[in-house]
């Protein structure tokens, strides 16, 4: 593949005003409340997080459960790897975009072209901006990435037809310290009766506090792949996955004859 070309391009925002607050006001208080409404609590270092990319309405409070995990460590954090499905344009492989910088209301995120360069030779590794362009689910990620840790570089994956061996490849690539987060971006189950929708995001639960990778499908999690990338290379290095927060939309804003399911995780050292 070629490589990944370092250049002035931006990446700009597609869902700000749709999925979240075009205010940057607004948006930063949206965010910190999320945040600032979970309880603390003490645990190891927290390398990966998986957390929802629907509407704030719907799934903010649980995305700021998610990035709640990481209090105490925002400062150290350098790096971000953000990795989510492809929902509008279908792809094989991963997709990595050619922009320098991706933007928000908040601002601009430079991307680390270290890290991408650095997965490039990956065969199935592909440079592509169209599946980025009107991509939803890593962008409602960075607004709690730009607020809570700042100064940081970002490196945005899409991942489309692959295989969860080929995420942990690149997750065992880019892992590095303590200065680098991972951040999986997916829902769980898409329009199913509240109840029903209960009784399978539970059992999908189960399946990733204990690590059954392979028994994750797209009717449990949009974002089965990455999810599952994580858990084969966060169980080859000893990570435990830690619920945070499940729900769905029939709990948040929506009604319950046909919901989409969230989920927060935390990674950390199994004590």
């Amino acid at each position: 593949m070629d490589k990944v070309q370092r250049n002035s391009s931006v990446r700009r925002a597609a869902v700000a005003g749709l999925f979240y607050s075009k205010d940057p006001h607004q948006l930063r208080q949206e965010v910190e409340d999320f945040v600032a409404a979970v309880p603390s609590s003490a645990g190891s270092r927290v390398k990966a997080i998986i957390a929802p990319h629907a509407g704030y309405v719907y799934s903010g409070s649980t995305a700021g459960a998610a990035f709640a995990a990481m209090r105490g460590q925002f400062n150290a954090i350098r790096r971000v790897i953000v990795i989510g499905p492809a929902h509008y344009v279908p792809l094989r492989g991963i997709a990595v975009p050619s922009a320098d910088v991706f933007e928000t209301p908040l601002g601009r995120l430079p991307l680390d072209q270290a890290a991408l360069q650095s997965i490039s030779d990956l065969p199935f590794v592909h440079v592509s901006d169209a599946p980025h362009t009107p991509e939803h689910a890593l962008e409602v990620e960075l607004p709690f990435v730009q607020i809570l840790i700042g100064d940081c570089e970002l490196v945005p994956l899409l991942v489309g037809h692959a295989e969860p061996a080929e995420v942990a490849q690149v997750l065992d690539r880019l892992w590095d310290g303590a200065s680098t987060l991972i951040v999986i971006s997916s829902d769980l189950s898409h329009y199913h009766e509240y109840d029903r929708a209960c009784r399978l995001d539970g059992d999908t639960a189960a399946l990733i506090e204990t690590g059954e990778w392979a028994q994750l499908n797209a009717n449990r999690a949009c974002g089965y792949l990455p999810i599952a990338g994580l858990l084969v290379e966060a169980t080859r290095r000893g990570l435990a996955a830690r619920r945070l927060a499940l729900c769905n939309s029939g709990d948040t804003a929506g009604d319950r004859t046909q919901v989409v399911g969230y989920g927060a995780w935390s990674f950390a050292a199994q004590q």
